[in-house]
């Protein structure tokens, strides 16, 4: 993934929507650093002044060296070398003292960037459990990475770098501009006239060459795409003897990079070179006219070479001021997405209903815990869209006992998993009830609801670490023993046991380090130990072969005993002996029954089975 950086000279930064307000929100997130910046404001200034005052006093070095030769040349006593010396361990101090400050500045300001950059991947990591599922609905994994990642840095180094180089150019500028007049007014005029004429030039060389920057940006990001979708489909490309037209597209996409890539660079290199003429003109303007004034002896000789220095810096920090107009762009920028995230709308986790219930051995009326459901489940009327003008669900009723299993089957989009995102309160229903144990789902907070549930998808979740603590995750507390336990009921066990480290074993960050059908496993380990009363597998199953499927299920049957379980399936097999089938088709419940009721009826459900049953015949 690249990395939106500040770009180079000449480059267009990203910009804010709202560059003023996202300004004001970033000033107030720093308020509470606002003693530390106070602090690298003072430390910057003053490093900058005793920076600047270095030659004017070197001046004063050099006047001394000339006086002395021209008082040698006409029988004086020459050159003072002691009051050279005092001149010279001024200068060295005050650049020493300029230099500890400027650390000391530094020092300050990385804290300060790094605690903010510290503190927006705490709170980023934070909103992300506490948005709704419907944010991710509309939104890539992707676009949520690059807030915690590229932007959060992007904020941080912007910080670190661009209130030093303001304070320092303005600073800067100010200082010399007071120490050129109070050398000579008349040079200092002819100084600051060269800074339009720069500024003309380099406005007409980023004029032209802008468009060849945006150009530049885009197709790097065609290029980009265009190799990692060949890399992605490089079996299928040659499978088809695609290779010429996939290289003539790369070759075309590719050399318009590269006229957009040289000629950008070349306008932007050319920056340099016209502000060095430009001021070169201003070096020889100035040495001119200070030696007229040095023969007029209206400045002395010293000042002529403080006066060239001072001009030779004070286009620096007007340069500077541009960069950091850049910078602060993709600053504010990074700022705007961050907080915008951050302002996000969130899940609402607290309930104000409160399920309660009466306690049975103190008779006191308390609220209901995730250890009081024994796994009663009601739908009653219950009608739900992702939006309101599309409904997905329909007048949906279910009644169901503790311990029962209830298995959930239809075609792709019917509804299925959507069912079971609302029995754990990922989304919010339209109309109609929800219950467990007699209680409305939204009496309870999401956080203790959810711990009700057990959870194994067909996409797996495994992280780095070993087989023993990913398996732990579903019970942080559980002994070794009881990690084995659950790993021996799920039929992990054996294969572990052939792994060179066992348990022990790390797995890495995708885990392609172990078989699919392993990662299964290790999942539905997970389920088994967590020991939750509600379960929900969704297609957790699919990907193991028949063998271990069976010995799954077996795990399985014994596991939901005494639990109340849903199971979402499209291997039919897997589910004939659930005490409920409910068929959903679009939304509705057109079939439901065990799996010989459904058979005998001929309709839908006994289609679909025995279309499966003739596939794997």
């Amino acid at each position: 993934m690249a990395r939106r950086g500040h770009g180079g000279p000449g480059r267009p930064a990203e910009k804010a929507k709202d560059f003023k307000g996202t300004l004001k929100k970033l000033v107030h997130y720093l308020g509470q650093y606002h003693l530390a910046i106070i602090c690298v404001m003072i430390f910057t200034i003053g490093s900058t002044v005793f920076h600047i005052v270095g030659p004017k006093i070197l001046g004063k070095a050099t006047t001394e060296v000339f006086n002395g030769l021209v008082s040698k040349v006409q029988g004086g006593a020459g050159i003072d070398f002691e009051k050279i010396g005092r001149i010279l361990l001024l200068l060295i101090s005050l650049y020493l003292i300029s230099a500890v400050f400027s650390y000391i500045q530094g020092f300050i300001m990385t804290g300060i960037s790094q605690k903010v950059a510290f503190n927006l991947r705490k709170e980023l990591s934070e909103k992300i459990n506490r948005l709704p599922m419907n944010y991710y609905d509309k939104r890539t994994y992707g676009e949520v990475l690059s807030r915690v990642t590229n932007d959060v840095d992007t904020l941080g180094m912007g910080l670190n770098q661009t209130l030093h180089q303001l304070i320092t150019s303005v600073a800067t500028v100010i200082g010399i501009f007071i120490m050129m007049l109070s050398i000579s007014p008349i040079m200092t005029l002819i100084a600051v006239v060269t800074l339009p004429v720069s500024g003309i030039l380099i406005g007409i060389v980023v004029k032209h060459s802008q468009k060849y920057f945006i150009s530049q940006q885009a197709y790097l990001g065609h290029v980009n795409g265009q190799v990692e979708e060949v890399f992605g489909g490089h079996n299928v490309i040659k499978l088809f003897n695609k290779e010429e037209t996939v290289l003539k597209q790369f070759e075309e996409t590719n050399e318009i990079l590269y006229q957009s890539a040289w000629k950008s660079q070349f306008l932007s290199g050319l920056m340099q070179p016209v502000m060095g003429f430009i001021g070169n003109l201003g070096y020889v303007a100035v040495a001119v006219l200070g030696g007229y004034l040095s023969i007029k002896g209206s400045i002395e000789v010293g000042d002529i070479q403080s006066f060239i220095q001072y001009v030779k810096q004070f286009t620096q920090p007007i340069s500077q001021m541009a960069q950091v107009s850049n910078m602060l762009q993709s600053t504010i920028a990074a700022s705007e997405r961050v907080f915008e995230f951050l302002d996000e709308n969130e899940e609402e986790q607290k309930s104000f209903l409160h399920a309660t219930m009466e306690d049975p051995k103190t008779g006191e009326v308390r609220n209901v815990t995730p250890d009081d459901i024994t796994g009663k489940v009601d739908f009653e009327h219950v009608n739900f869209g992702y939006t309101r003008d599309k409904q997905i669900i329909h007048d949906f009723n279910l009644h169901v006992k503790p311990g029962q299993k209830i298995a959930i089957v239809g075609p792709t989009g019917a509804g299925k998993t959507t069912i079971v995102k609302l029995l754990m309160r990922f989304y919010d229903i339209d109309d109609g009830s929800i219950q467990i144990d007699g209680h409305d789902v939204q009496g309870f907070d999401r956080s203790e609801l959810r711990e009700a549930f057990g959870m194994v998808l067909q996409d797996t979740w495994l992280f780095k670490g070993s087989i023993m603590d990913n398996i732990r995750y579903g019970k942080l507390e559980a002994t070794d023993e009881e990690v084995m336990e659950a790993a021996k009921a799920a039929h992990v066990h054996h294969f572990v046991q052939t792994l060179p480290d066992g348990y022990d074993m790390e797995l890495n960050e995708e885990a392609t380090n172990i078989s699919q059908g392993q990662k299964q496993l290790l999942t539905i380990a997970r389920a088994i130990l967590a020991d939750n009363r509600i379960l929900i597998l969704d297609e957790a199953t699919s990907s193991v072969d028949t063998r271990t499927e069976v010995l799954i299920q077996e795990a399985m049957d014994n596991l939901m005993k005494g639990r109340t379980s849903f199971i979402i399936a499209h291997r039919l097999s897997t589910i004939k002996n659930a005490d409920l089938i409910l068929v959903l088709k679009d939304g509705d419940v057109i079939e439901q029954g065990n799996h010989e009721e459904l058979m005998a009826q001929g309709g839908f459900y006994c289609d679909l089975y025995n279309s499966q049953f003739e596939e794997t015949a």
